[in-house]
């Protein structure tokens, strides 16, 4: 059972995207996009995004994503989101930044997190150019893409992991929020103990990339998306996230998907965005 559970985990971890469909890992784009694949944004072979824009012409700025994928810091690929992500805000008019980042195999802990934050400032610094409004950019991404998203949003520049960029907002997928909790005992994950490894000062390391270390006031608002039934992040990680930046007053929402679990149908997918995605972000501004 103990041998079957990880490949369980190793399943999800490598290739879950936020919905149950097909992994596409060279999508084919409508007409209707024009895609910039592999711009540099920092310094390593691994840290490019892929621009990801409507072909109409826009009256004034759009806004802006920045889409992070999961994969437990071990596996995953942008590719994987484009068609199931991506495309979703470009046909609600954004402009896409979709994000690769150094995993687990070229760089662990925090590299991942650093990429990341180069990522958003670098989409900041390049907005103007990409026809995006820099004040309507929000991040968003799955499981360990979630995670990033969060650490995007949350992280002060004191934390010395990297450039503090606030988005306008933040879109959460059932994110590691605590990483500490992920590296023993009832919630140990293999990819958790693969991105942290063992090492002095292990512990302080994994509070250093956790959302839960940064909990403010101060925070761009914040939904959190997560079921119930998550096998592989456990939804009380955002769940107890939730409590404490309820406690502090910062802007967050949580929605708990009754029986979900690492990932939904297309069709429950579809009924997230409609129902709560989109409305968020009309009610912060980012989307008009």
């Amino acid at each position: 059972m103990r041998f079957c559970f990880a490949l369980l985990l190793a399943g999800y971890c490598v290739a879950q995207v936020p919905t149950d469909s097909e992994i596409i890992a060279h999508p084919v784009y409508p007409d209707s996009v024009v895609v910039q694949p592999n711009v540099s944004y920092a310094d390593h072979p691994e840290t490019v995004v892929d621009i990801i824009s409507p072909k109409q012409k826009a009256h004034g700025k759009r806004p802006g994503v920045l889409v992070i994928h999961g994969g437990g810091w071990t596996g995953g690929t942008k590719e994987e989101r484009a068609i199931p992500v991506c495309l979703r805000y470009v046909e609600k008019g954004f402009v896409c930044a979709n994000v690769e980042y150094r995993l687990a195999k070229a760089a662990p802990a925090p590299a991942a997190v650093n990429d990341a934050l180069a990522a958003a400032q670098w989409f900041e610094k390049n907005a103007k150019h990409y026809g995006v409004d820099p004040k309507r950019i929000v991040v968003t991404g799955d499981s360990a893409g979630g995670h990033l998203s969060l650490m995007v949003g949350m992280t002060p520049a004191s934390a010395n992991l990297g450039p503090a960029t606030p988005p306008a907002a933040v879109v959460d997928w059932y994110g590691i929020t605590d990483v500490g909790d992920q590296l023993h005992d009832a919630n140990l994950r293999d990819y958790a103990t693969t991105w942290v490894p063992e090492q002095a000062g292990r512990m302080d390391l994994a509070s250093r990339v956790s959302p839960m270390t940064y909990v403010r006031k101060d925070l761009p608002p914040i939904l959190i998306i997560h079921g119930d039934a998550d096998p592989i992040v456990p939804y009380e990680h955002s769940a107890k996230l939730t409590k404490a930046l309820t406690g502090a007053g910062a802007n967050v929402q949580l929605v708990t998907v009754p029986g979900g679990q690492h990932g939904f149908p297309k069709p429950r997918l579809d009924d997230l965005f409609e129902t709560k995605v989109w409305p968020f972000l009309k009610a912060q501004g980012v989307l008009r």
